[in-house]
């Protein structure tokens, strides 16, 4: 039986490494820099977790049409990769806005940063 793949979508430095971790409980990690290589790499290899940063979008690129970052991966996700839960890390600052994203996208568990190893342990071995 092949390990269970595991996104971690790393865009900024605030990211915290939870490779050990995935490891650990058998996943075989992904590691992408951008929501663009995410992207293509779902076309080739659904995961079964995602593990990402929410930034919401203050007036930049992502305002009007996307809510933040993470909207046309979300979309992405439910044509590849339909059974795929999403795990959203979000700065205190941001968390108000994360429920404007999963009021349009589905989100398996949000996390406020600073996250905690067992915090995103009981997700994922939960759901093994």
């Amino acid at each position: 039986m092949s390990a269970a793949i595991l996104f971690s979508i790393i865009e900024s430095p605030t990211h915290p490494d939870f490779s050990r971790l995935y490891r650990r409980l058998g996943f075989e990690e992904i590691r992408l820099g951008s929501m663009r290589k995410a992207i293509s790499q779902l076309r080739k290899t659904p995961p079964a977790f995602v593990v990402a940063e929410f930034f919401y979008g203050f007036g930049n690129n992502y305002a009007g049409v996307n809510v933040s970052n993470l909207d046309v991966f979300l979309y992405s996700l439910q044509k590849d990769a339909p059974n795929a839960r999403t795990i959203v890390l979000v700065d205190k600052s941001e968390r108000p806005y994360v429920d404007k994203l999963t009021a349009i996208l589905p989100v398996y568990a949000v996390l406020q940063l600073p996250v905690s190893e067992q915090a995103l342990e009981l997700l994922l071995a939960e759901s093994q």
